[in-house]
């Protein structure tokens, strides 16, 4: 199985982990992480995860975050394809960066797209249709790792 994890998921274990939701999603996160190390799960990075990543300001963190993207084994990068549809998913009111990010896994048809961001996930409908799921990382630990 193929995943996109977003850059929110990637950074998720680096968040203050007092606040109970960030310490269940952080479980979650490093379940998610482990399968992947044991070859159950497939994770792709790409070269806006790799730009927002490279813009984290504390340059501890960010190398933290880039160890983590180091488990993927697919690299997807920005074409014409992507761009078209990125232009056509912000039209429908998902922000620039979220575009970019669900255009790059859709068009590589991922099988989900797992985020902790609670405003993409409110545009679950828009991104009907595209070919590869969205979840939150509670909801695909549930689905996929439990």
């Amino acid at each position: 199985m193929r995943i996109y994890l977003d850059t929110c998921c990637l950074q998720r274990p680096f968040d203050d982990q007092t606040r109970p939701r960030i310490r269940v999603e952080t479980e979650a996160v490093l379940a998610i992480l482990a399968a992947i190390q044991e070859g159950e799960l497939t994770l792709l990075r790409s070269e806006a995860l790799e730009y927002e990543i490279g813009r984290i300001p504390d340059e501890s963190r960010r190398n933290e975050v880039f160890a983590v993207l180091a488990l993927a084994s697919e690299r997807i990068d920005i074409t014409d394809a992507v761009e078209i549809l990125a232009e056509s998913l912000e039209a429908s009111g998902l922000r620039p960066m979220d575009a970019v990010h669900v255009a790059l896994a859709a068009t590589a048809r991922v099988d989900f797209f797992v985020t902790c961001d609670d405003k993409l996930l409110n545009k679950k409908p828009v991104l009907s249709g595209l070919g590869c799921k969205l979840a939150s990382v509670l909801g695909f630990f549930q689905e996929v790792l439990t």
